[in-house]
């Protein structure tokens, strides 16, 4: 069974900077494709980034980037996301998806695993 847990998030001001992660148990995530989503209050969930099964390829949504940046290590079963010049529209839950495939897809729905979410707020 296929476990992600978040970690990293917090309160920061604007200009600030984040470290999330999402560590995976009970499988090894070398087997998966793997995204961040975010949602903020009253708003749908978004993609933020995919990476590929094996880290070769990323992608941050255009709106997003320069600002944010993937990896993942294998080894470790882990997934990051850092997120710099943290704005106040940056505020969401911010959550690791995986699916079994070779690539991500920009669809929430593509996904059939998700952890449970690590709040950012950032203040202006």
């Amino acid at each position: 069974q296929v476990q992600l847990v978040e970690s990293g998030g917090g309160l920061v001001q604007a200009g600030g900077s984040l470290r999330l992660s999402c560590t995976a148990s009970g499988v090894t995530i070398s087997n998966y494709a793997m995204a961040w989503f975010r949602q903020a209050p009253g708003k749908e969930r978004e993609f933020v980034g995919g990476i590929s099964r094996t880290g070769s390829s990323s992608y941050v949504d255009d709106s997003l980037k320069g600002r944010f940046t993937m990896s993942r290590d294998n080894a470790k079963n882990t997934m990051t996301l850092s997120l710099d010049d943290l704005k106040p529209e940056d505020t969401a839950v911010y959550y690791c998806a995986a699916r079994t495939a070779l690539f991500w897809t920009l669809s929430r729905r593509d996904y059939a695993y998700w952890g449970q979410g690590t709040q950012v707020t950032v203040s202006s």
